[in-house]
């Protein structure tokens, strides 16, 4: 009996794995099991030690599927190697929390070491704020969000991305190597059964990307989208995923204490990619995305 009901297991979870974008959004619960995604795989030592229980090579061979349906899907991003080499321009992206009264120490330390910051959930002149604008002697902050940069910005804009108000901006970071259009958004929310409100400002986010016609383009922030979700593809073309070409392991972002999933991006065409990580922010829920490029 034990030997069947790990065979079938089996079969779930690797279709599960294989297969869920396939499955139709029910009650909110696919994006649900999207951004858990790579972790489904804990899944296959709990199924071979069953199977050893059971003393059943038929199940034990079945528990196997889906470890190698998940090597398939996420090995390479264990065994990358970070391309490297000279880089242009560095840049973080980091949801410091609105309640977060250790904010400017998160920022402080994240941004150290790097030419363009984005942040989101900031209160307009708190801790933060006042840090960056020590640090760095551009800015252009919009409502919740913002953007630090050693380098001149021009065009700066504020954007609506959906949600009645801005919670987006678009800036051009004049470096020496040449201009980069950065956009710096914090999109709606999305929680199980509940995601309407954030794909529409995906959508939103796309329109903007595929109207701008810049040679370089940086879309930095919280997306409330893992990297596993299929909604992401709406903007994974036409940028590509600093992580998911110069990250090393999957960059798991939140929660902080225990990052289970990436909501918060770094986004990019038109540039290089060489090296992409995680740092932690004092006091927020999210950790920050740090990456370089190579122009």
């Amino acid at each position: 009996m034990l030997s069947r009901v790990v065979v079938v297991l089996s079969a779930v979870v690797a279709a599960a794995l294989a297969g869920h974008r396939l499955i139709p959004s029910l009650g909110g619960f696919t994006p649900v099991l999207e951004s858990l995604l790579p972790w489904i795989g804990l899944a296959v030592p709990v199924l071979l030690l069953a199977a050893a229980l059971a003393r059943s090579t038929v199940a034990a061979a079945a528990a196997l599927v889906p470890g190698l349906v998940w090597a398939a899907m996420f090995g390479s991003t264990l065994l990358r190697t970070p391309p490297g080499g000279a880089s242009d321009l560095s840049v973080g992206t980091v949801n410091v929390g609105v309640r977060n009264d250790a904010s400017g120490e998160a920022v402080r330390a994240v941004a150290k070491d790097l030419d363009l910051l984005a942040a989101q959930e900031l209160t307009p002149g708190g801790p933060a704020a006042k840090q960056l604008n020590k640090m760095f002697k551009y800015h252009y902050p919009v409502s919740t969000v913002g953007l630090w940069s050693r380098y001149p910005l021009s065009r700066t804009e504020p954007l609506d991305v959906g949600l009645g108000w801005p919670r987006a901006l678009r800036a051009v970071a004049e470096t020496p190597k040449g201009k980069v259009t950065v956009y710096v958004m914090h999109l709606a929310s999305a929680r199980p059964g509940h995601t309407a409100s954030r794909d529409a400002s995906l959508a939103r986010a796309r329109a903007l990307v595929d109207a701008d016609p810049s040679k370089r383009i940086l879309l930095l922030g919280d997306l409330n989208t893992a990297t596993t979700d299929r909604n992401l593809r709406g903007l994974t073309p036409p940028l590509t995923d600093a992580q998911s070409v110069a990250g090393d392991g999957f960059g798991f972002t939140w929660p902080a204490e225990f990052p289970v999933t990436r909501p918060d991006h770094i986004l990019f065409k038109g540039m290089e990619a060489t090296e992409a990580g995680v740092a932690p922010a004092t006091g927020s829920d999210h950790r920050a995305a740090i990456a370089s490029f190579r122009f």
